[in-house]
């Protein structure tokens, strides 16, 4: 039986730890005890500890491809060797994972119903109880992005199948008591203005619940003007700015308290790619909260990032759409003339000289470092989808001709990062950056152009940081009809393109495209292109001993895994990874595929009262 049958299998969590915690005739401090649960600050204490250990984003591990750095390959920013089936359409009822967060939201109910036991500082079973509060809403807001309105469960049910049937909850019901179990948390945890404690404070609550509010008040708006199947049924112009409202009162109360701040050193050609392998963070003022990495630690935890991508590849790359979004260095749109003439020179529209330092500190340039401090450093190969008698291994290949180059450890003297599990750059959960961006965005959808002086000023430590322009709202408007933000009002547009590139490739892009109703325009019928190739020197450069040292092939009928846009015989044609795979775009269903499907044992468990999601 899968764990999707909620009520069912949670009921084993609870039990399961009381077994494994009991003793004979003690109760050792931290330790549960059946006889008096939760009884102490440290007991308490260990019992929340279980929620944090997977409870976080990680960085890619192992061969599984997963994990923050790759979170995008189901957006538009990001390119894999077979695109994935969520946003290509081709999800299956009975392919659906299982819902595990209700195995957590039963044990977080346990320990509110025995709270009442814990003798110790107030201040500190506060704290431990607003944590909670913090982990439920966290469980709860996991399942509301992926199923929609869910059951909310206050209770550890007993064993009794009748009880268990329960309704769906609509999922405005889902949103606002995640955001009342954030109020909680933001009420009783400490304040903090550093990380060395790495444990959840009060700033961190409030950032999530930034992000929720944020994430409901456009989901229901953008869906409701477009009228899909997903918004909920009578919802309220008001209801929906009652979300955006507290999405930017959570933000401005972080930035009004003033404890934390945009990470700067002066160097606007590293700064932002240093934050990303930084490996302790613990007094870095942008950090609210993050994960931490030690391969010297026993057990050892590290992770595979840098072995996965210094070779230019990690079988994943970058896209044509992300590169162009980024503005020219004097703050302009990245268009016309002046990108058809970087596109003939490999690499030329990434230099720092013509665009936002921030794209080649996320994306390498032509000779970038990829490999640590070492006598053994070597430097990216240009393009890495080699598909030849010499094949590399699958971890090397860049389906898409721009490597990532966010999160690869460089600075380190240590070449074992290039090992798998050996890398330590952190996984960062929160940061004030993200903080910004959803105040900016809350006060864009609430006010429009009369919010722009506003979120100018807001906005401007991400400029400062990489000696951007300040914003200008009517200089970076892009009304191009190709371009598909271009029927947005201009302060929306603006701000959402300042989100993709400061957020690029952290995870948070295929929430945006959902929560905004975008998946039409960005993803259904599309298909993710690379670098120019014919049309620019990556032919004539294949020669032995150039950049591809002549392993470069076009050649289709030799097998490999070349594709370029348009026809023979065009004159400027680009690399089109899925062409093979997607000759008619991605298969996104804007009427089903904004939310999974609800299996059918699932169904069957709760006496058909959780009804299936639309067009399923």
């Amino acid at each position: 039986m899968k764990t999707l049958t909620y009520k069912y299998i949670l009921l084993v969590i609870s039990v399961a730890l009381l077994n494994g915690c009991q003793t004979l005739d003690l109760n050792p401090e931290g330790e549960l005890t059946t006889a008096n649960p939760l009884s102490s600050v440290p007991e308490l204490e260990k019992y929340v500890n279980q929620f944090y250990e997977e409870t976080f984003l990680t960085q890619p591990g192992g061969m599984d491809a997963d994990g923050i750095a790759f979170l995008d390959k189901y957006s538009d920013n990001m390119v894999v060797s077979v695109p994935p089936a969520l946003i290509n359409g081709t999800r299956s009822v009975s392919g659906i994972d299982e819902i595990k967060e209700y195995e957590k939201i039963r044990g977080i109910n346990y320990l509110f119903e025995n709270i009442e036991n814990c003798v110790g500082t107030q201040a500190d079973i506060d704290h431990y109880t607003g944590e909670a509060h913090f982990f439920r809403a966290w469980y709860y807001f996991s399942m509301l992005k992926k199923w929609g309105g869910v059951t909310w469960i206050e209770e550890v049910l007993p064993p009794d199948a009748e009880r268990m049937k329960l309704p769906r909850d609509s999922r405005t019901v889902i949103a606002d008591k995640i955001l009342a179990d954030l109020d909680e948390a933001i009420r009783l945890l400490y304040i903090r203005d550093n990380t060395v404690t790495m444990r959840l404070h009060k700033d961190v609550a409030r950032a999530f619940k930034s992000r929720v509010a944020l994430y409901e008040g456009t989901w229901q708006k953008y869906h409701k003007q477009k009228n899909t199947p997903f918004f909920t049924a009578g919802i309220t112009d008001d209801k929906i700015n009652d979300y955006l409202i507290q999405a930017r009162d959570a933000a401005k109360e972080i930035i009004t308290d003033g404890r934390w701040s945009i990470y700067s050193t002066g160097k606007p050609l590293e700064d932002y790619q240093r934050l990303f392998i930084t490996y302790d963070l613990s007094n870095n003022k942008e950090i609210l909260f993050w994960k931490k990495y030690d391969i010297t630690a026993t057990p050892s935890v590290g992770h595979s990032i840098t072995w996965y991508l210094n070779q230019g590849g990690g079988n994943v790359g970058l896209t044509l759409s992300l590169v162009d979004d980024y503005l020219t260095r004097d703050g302009k749109i990245f268009t016309g003339q002046e990108r058809a003439e970087a596109q003939k020179t490999y690499g030329r529209e990434l230099d720092p000289e013509l665009r936002d330092p921030r794209l080649p500190q996320t994306v390498a340039q032509p000779g970038a470092r990829l490999r640590p401090l070492t006598s053994s450093n070597i430097y990216m190969p240009p393009f890495c989808p080699l598909i030849t008698s010499v094949t590399p291994a699958v971890s090397w290949t860049n389906p898409s001709g721009y490597s990532m180059l966010k999160f690869v450890e460089i600075d380190c003297m240590d070449e074992t990062v290039t090992e798998d599990y050996k890398s330590q750059a952190p996984a960062i959960q929160f940061r004030y950056a993200e903080v910004l961006l959803n105040y900016a965005e809350a006060l864009a959808e609430l006010n429009g152009a009369g919010a722009q002086a506003e979120i100018a000023t807001i906005l401007q430590p991400l400029r400062y940081r990489v000696d951007m322009p300040r914003i200008d709202f009517s200089r970076e408007y892009n009304t191009d009809s190709s371009y598909p933000l271009s029927q947005l009002e201009a302060t929306i547009q603006v701000v959402r393109r300042e989100r993709r590139i400061e957020l690029a490739v952290e995870g948070m892009r295929m929430d945006d495209i959902f929560r905004w109703a975008m998946a039409d325009e960005l993803l259904a019928g599309k298909r993710p292109l690379g670098p120019l190739f014919i049309g620019s020197d990556m032919v004539e450069a294949n020669v032995p001993g150039g950049y591809y040292d002549g392993n470069l092939i076009y050649d289709q009928a030799s097998g490999n895994n070349i594709y370029l846009s348009g026809q023979p015989g065009d004159p400027l044609r680009y690399l089109d990874p899925y062409k093979n795979l997607c000759p008619q775009g991605l298969g996104f269903n804007p009427i089903r595929d904004y939310l999974y499907p609800i299996t059918q044992d699932q169904i069957a468990l709760t006496g058909g009262k959780w009804e299936q999601n639309p067009n399923w």
